[in-house]
């Protein structure tokens, strides 16, 4: 199950290594995330991920390489939801800017122990019965389809979702922010803060789109490794994309059906894998050409709709195509 086991110990230590950087020195005192900075970090994470690559390539051949530049391709795509959610879920509790980083920052340490949780026995399944291959497939031509064809007028309304009414529920919240703290200590009992709120939102949104997002990835490679490394650099590169786009997502109309069709030509791909052979290199080449498509369609013919795009100070205040959580 655990293929390139010698490459395994290095990546985690790694990732635990950017992490500490991050949180113990980039961003040790808690300060507003510019975009010059965001941009910097971002095309620093997307480097690493193409050297990455690169790595892999030449100890496992190009399709490895294919492989995983494919899962990290589509899992960054399909990340751009996740992000105009969390502009949601900040806008509607009112982070302070300077807290949004730390809210980012643990929530990629649950994003990759959540995901961990469910590539493994995954990629598992997939190894050992042959049908759920076609499992997948199906499930990606029907999530293809209803992102293509669903009704997206639905709001999403962060304080209304379930996870915060339980939480509510407990009668342990208190209604303002403490700086950065999650709990604070109050009659010698933990009390939850906003932020702590805002946190275990994030986390349940993630758990959300990553069961949405993993079959797509599975699809593209059954090797453990490829598909949780690419979803590791995507979920880094999340958190400073965020700062870059959280304003804009919505100006990009074209990309959500360049994303379904993604979807329903992989999908298609798992089911027909006996009778089309569809080489690993065709397969990014054909997601790069889909997804510069749908970019270069939505500068070219921007929406009409004047409301369409219209963004508060932090992000889109239109409809959100989401489940409550």
């Amino acid at each position: 199950m655990l293929d390139f086991p010698y490459l395994w110990p290095a990546f985690l230590s790694g990732v635990a290594l950017l992490l500490f950087l991050d949180l113990f020195v980039f961003h040790r005192k808690a300060h507003i995330i510019g975009v010059r900075e965001a941009v910097i970090t971002w095309s620093c994470y997307v480097a690493l991920a193409f050297l990455f690559a690169a790595a892999l390539f030449t100890l496992d051949g190009p399709d490895a390489g294919s492989e995983f530049l494919t899962a990290y391709l589509i899992e960054v795509s399909l990340s751009l939801d996740n992000i105009f959610v969390i502009a949601l879920i900040f806008k509607a509790f009112s982070v302070p800017e300077e807290a949004q980083h730390r809210v980012l920052f643990y929530g990629i340490a649950g994003a990759i122990l959540i995901r961990l949780s469910l590539i493994l026995p995954g990629a598992e399944l997939v190894d050992r019965y042959y049908w759920i291959g076609y499992v997948l497939g199906l499930i990606l031509l029907v999530s293809g389809a209803k992102m293509m064809f669903g009704d997206s007028s639905e709001e999403f309304d962060p304080q209304q979702s379930r996870t915060v009414r339980l939480l509510m529920k407990t009668g342990r919240a208190v209604d303002r922010y403490h700086g950065e703290r999650f709990l604070i200590r109050r009659d010698g009992r933990y009390w939850m803060t906003p932020l702590f709120i805002v946190l275990v939102t994030v986390e349940v949104t993630d758990l959300i789109f990553a069961v949405d997002s993993i079959p797509a990835v599975l699809a593209v490679s059954d090797r453990a490794f490829i598909v949780f490394s690419s979803n590791v650099f995507a979920i880094l590169g999340l958190r400073v994309l965020f700062f870059i786009l959280a304003g804009v997502m919505r100006h990009f109309r074209f990309l959500e059906p360049a994303l379904a069709l993604i979807l329903v030509l992989i999908g298609a791909r798992m089911l027909l894998h006996e009778v089309v052979h569809v080489p690993s290199m065709a397969v990014l080449l054909g997601t790069l050409f889909i997804l510069a498509g749908g970019i270069i369609l939505s500068r070219l013919f921007p929406a009409s709709d004047p409301e369409h795009g219209k963004s508060g100070p932090m992000g889109d205040e239109s409809e959100a195509r989401h489940e409550s959580v």
